[in-house]
């Protein structure tokens, strides 16, 4: 059974990505820091029938989402497809908000996709195939002083997905990005489009790939 990892899955985009991929046959497993939280999102997955469950990480720090890829490779023998959805919505402008904050931002904004994109790449690199999807968001493009921390983030995620595509493909890795620039609440339209949206990434055939889609289509 092919394997879905999501890092930072949340009631809205990250379930809904997750179940898209259960209703193709893999098998979900979901990580955040907030064990609880997770807890609630597998069980909805398994009312419904879906192998899923669930495991704690933050996204923060690299030795724990290292270590949470090299379990779910010895649990599972390995991960076709890595979601990484991680991100602190913080509202805050450059003069309110304190160093070590943005700092913290940033380290789950974009420091634990690269994190994990360090750790999953070698797994894929050896079974030669594998999708990294990243969770972007319009404010890369159109960055907001209200939301520096998560606009920086943003704007990291899409040039973290562009600058690896074409050195990935070559491993036969595809790495893309959805570029929301939406509101998407939970269980909504939006919810479900963006994970249809990361599903036709994955589904593209090889030489067909794509490093970004944009949410709404622009």
């Amino acid at each position: 059974m092919k394997v879905f990892l999501g890092i930072g899955s949340g009631p809205g985009m990250g379930v809904a990505t997750a179940e898209r991929f259960a209703k193709e046959g893999f098998k979900i497993i979901l990580a955040s820091r907030n064990a609880d939280n997770t807890g609630k999102l597998v069980a909805e997955l398994n009312s419904k029938g879906y192998q899923a469950e669930a495991k704690v990480v933050d996204a923060s720090d690299a030795r724990q989402v290292a270590a949470l890829i090299a379990a779910v490779k010895n649990q599972e023998g390995n991960i076709d497809v890595l979601h990484y959805n991680a991100a602190n919505l913080r509202q805050a402008t450059i003069a309110s908000q304190a160093n070590d904050t943005f700092n913290s931002d940033l380290a789950v904004n974009i420091g634990g996709a690269l994190s994990a994109i360090k750790a999953v790449v070698p797994l894929m690199t050896e079974a030669k195939s594998g999708s990294i999807l990243l969770t972007g968001g319009g404010f890369a493009l159109y960055p907001s002083p209200d939301y520096l921390s998560l606009s920086i983030g943003k704007a990291g995620i899409r040039a973290l997905t562009l600058g690896l595509f074409e050195n990935l493909k070559e491993q036969n890795i595809h790495i893309a990005t959805v570029t929301v620039a939406t509101f998407v609440s939970p269980d909504s339209k939006e919810s479900h489009d963006v994970a249809e949206q990361f599903w036709t990434l994955h589904s593209q055939p090889a030489g067909q790939w794509s490093a970004e889609t944009m949410y709404p289509a622009s």
